[in-house]
């Protein structure tokens, strides 16, 4: 494929990637409404341990993803949270989370996304995430900027090390969470303040759009943080996985291009990328 064929595909990736989480964020809304008294009818089980949730409408959402991906692009390869995969003939990849944060939405508190990426050649070109309570979406396509709807993002604002908030999270094994928190431990006296709210995606959304002035984890996936660093990278921040390795399972991190270099190299110090769950 050419130069102008890539560019083209991936305009065309992200405006389904925007489809995809806005559809997405439907069937969850629609399926995880509450009664008069608050209530939800959620069937709750388990993954990997007995704190890694997971719903019939985290796997609901997952099939409306994959259904619509069937039908718009059957050749697309798809890795799914809930087990949605299918290889494909295509070179593109979609990395789908239907519920980012599915303790959050068990729970009730507001702060859980649909996350969609999309892979070309092994690339991330394209993704979207959507805060499915405020309905805020964000995007991004590589080399063309980030947005939040229609306003483009610029990152934090520039502040020295002990001035910043750095959002963080927590793996399900309960062994790597001892070692992550003696981290944010070492972490917070040269800091101004840590936020851990419980959506990987929308923690590298925040970034992105300035809420956050940095952030950090250990233990993800790919379909946690595909989208969500792209979106930080496109606002201009920078994303790592530290000692120039890039963002993966072992650590994801990001910040404004003023902190990046004092709050990498604390976080290496820290051994920040040696906790995986």
């Amino acid at each position: 494929m050419t130069t102008a064929g890539h560019a083209r595909l991936a305009v065309e990736l992200e405006q389904l990637a925007v489809e995809l989480v806005t559809g997405a964020a439907d069937v969850v809304r629609g399926l995880g409404r509450r009664d008069l008294l608050g209530h939800r009818d959620l069937s709750v089980g388990t993954k990997s341990t007995a704190t890694d949730l997971v719903t019939q409408v985290d796997r609901a959402a997952e099939r409306w993803l994959v259904e619509h991906l069937a039908a718009t692009r059957p050749d697309d390869a798809v890795l799914g949270e809930e087990g949605g995969a299918r290889p494909g003939s295509s070179p593109v990849r979609w990395l789908i989370d239907p519920i980012d944060g599915t303790v959050n939405f068990v729970l009730g508190i507001p702060h859980y996304a649909v996350s969609v990426a999309a892979e070309l050649d092994g690339v991330v070109v394209a993704g979207a995430v959507v805060d499915v309570v405020s309905g805020e979406t964000f995007r991004a396509r590589r080399g063309a900027g980030a947005w939040l709807n229609e306003t483009a993002l610029s990152g934090p604002r520039d502040v020295p090390m002990e001035r910043a908030v750095i959002g963080t999270g927590f793996g399900y094994d309960a062994a790597a969470r001892t070692r992550q928190i003696s981290i944010v431990a070492e972490l917070l006296p040269r800091i101004a303040d840590i936020r851990r709210m419980g959506a990987a995606s929308l923690d590298l959304c925040s970034v992105a759009a300035g809420r956050l002035d940095g952030y950090f984890e250990a233990g993800l996936n790919p379909w946690d943080y595909a989208a969500g660093a792209l979106i930080a990278a496109e606002a201009g921040c920078r994303v790592t996985g530290l000692r120039g390795r890039p963002a993966s399972a072992q650590l994801t991190a990001a910040a404004g291009v003023s902190l990046a270099a004092e709050f990498f190299a604390v976080l290496e110090l820290l051994g920040a990328d040696s906790v995986s769950s």
